[in-house]
């Protein structure tokens, strides 16, 4: 399966974006769908998890602020971003979690300014 990431992009603490992961199958025929972050220099850590039933768990540091949601007919999941912080600066990538492996989509940057 191809994922496809897109939305990323300059934007100003406080702005929003939202990103896209394109899927070339059904995206409920797996067990989770995910949002991954890497900053620079830094370990590639959880951002969000969707569930195929539809439970949806959020890293602490963008509680609030971040939506994870999907679009079966489009096979694509999202990642509404909001009041962005510095601290957001990373490359995002799209997972699928099946069986407790994960595939992986190539990343979009997102950077946040002061």
């Amino acid at each position: 399966v191809q994922l496809q990431a897109s939305g990323g992009g300059l934007v100003r603490v406080g702005g929003s974006l939202r990103l896209s992961c394109a899927t070339t199958r059904s995206i409920i025929r797996y067990d989770a769908m995910a949002w991954y972050r890497r900053a620079s220099g830094k370990q590639r850590e959880p951002v969000a998890v969707l569930t195929r039933g539809g439970d949806a768990n959020y890293a602490d540091s963008v509680k609030g602020r971040f939506t994870i949601s999907r679009d079966n007919a489009k096979k694509t999941v999202y990642l509404q971003m909001n009041n962005l912080k510095p601290e957001d600066t990373a490359v995002y990538y799209c997972s699928i979690i099946d069986d407790a492996r994960f595939q992986w989509g190539q990343g979009t940057l997102v950077t946040v300014s002061s």
